[in-house]
């Protein structure tokens, strides 16, 4: 008797399939010259090689589609970042700068997509709350890992781990939206080891800091 279960994540896997589709044509209009504000629903739809009403069954508008495809970039991009730890097997500022080095290279995978966010964000509230509060995930990481280091007497107790870990991520994060726009990656190695010595030495070599000396 042939069985009649239908696999369940059937649409679910459509929808991937869409909006990887979906992702590539917007890196090729984006790569071509147009801005995400400039595209329009039927560039994007006739570019992926579907109806405007069947890209409209899976998203609201492309503003949708930006959001729904951020999520990829975000995913990875934080469990890099929170794979890290200043005494863990890749601790230290050598550590710290191949944690840069890969968030680089993965957001380098997505530039198209990390640009018109950047983009858009600038005017779209919507935007701007979820890209917001996916930096705020970053943030919460480092508090727990500022802390986690205040309390085993390595990083200095004057230290404000919630304001560090802000200006940590925002300005780190505004460096690397702007080599990842503005370079060819070919100095990404140098980028990340400044970034990672910004950070270590902020952090651990502020005066009386006893911190940890792996990779300095």
């Amino acid at each position: 008797m042939a069985s009649t279960t239908r696999r369940p994540s059937s649409a679910a896997d459509r929808r991937a399939a869409l909006e990887e589709r979906i992702l590539a044509v917007i890196e090729g209009l984006l790569q071509g010259g147009v801005t995400y504000t400039e595209l329009s629903v039927e560039q994007i739809a006739q570019a992926a090689g579907i109806s405007r009403s069947t890209f409209y069954l899976y998203f609201r508008d492309k503003v949708d589609v930006l959001l729904r495809l951020s999520g990829a970039l975000k995913s990875e991009s934080l469990a890099i970042a929170s794979g890290w730890r200043p005494t863990g097997p890749d601790g230290g500022v050598d550590g710290l700068t191949r944690t840069y080095e890969r968030i680089l290279r993965h957001y380098r995978t997505y530039a198209a997509l990390l640009s018109a966010i950047n983009e858009v964000a600038a005017y779209d509230p919507a935007v701007r709350e979820v890209w917001t509060a996916y930096q705020e995930q970053f943030v919460d990481n480092l508090v727990t890992v500022l802390e986690e280091e205040q309390k085993a007497g390595r990083t200095p107790a004057d230290i404000d781990p919630v304001l560090a870990a802000r200006l940590i991520v925002r300005g780190g994060g505004q460096v690397i939206a702007g080599q990842v726009a503005g370079s060819d990656g070919g100095d990404d190695a140098a980028v990340a080891r400044e970034l990672a010595l910004g950070y270590w030495y902020g952090v651990y070599r502020r005066p009386g800091a006893g911190g940890p000396d792996h990779g300095d």
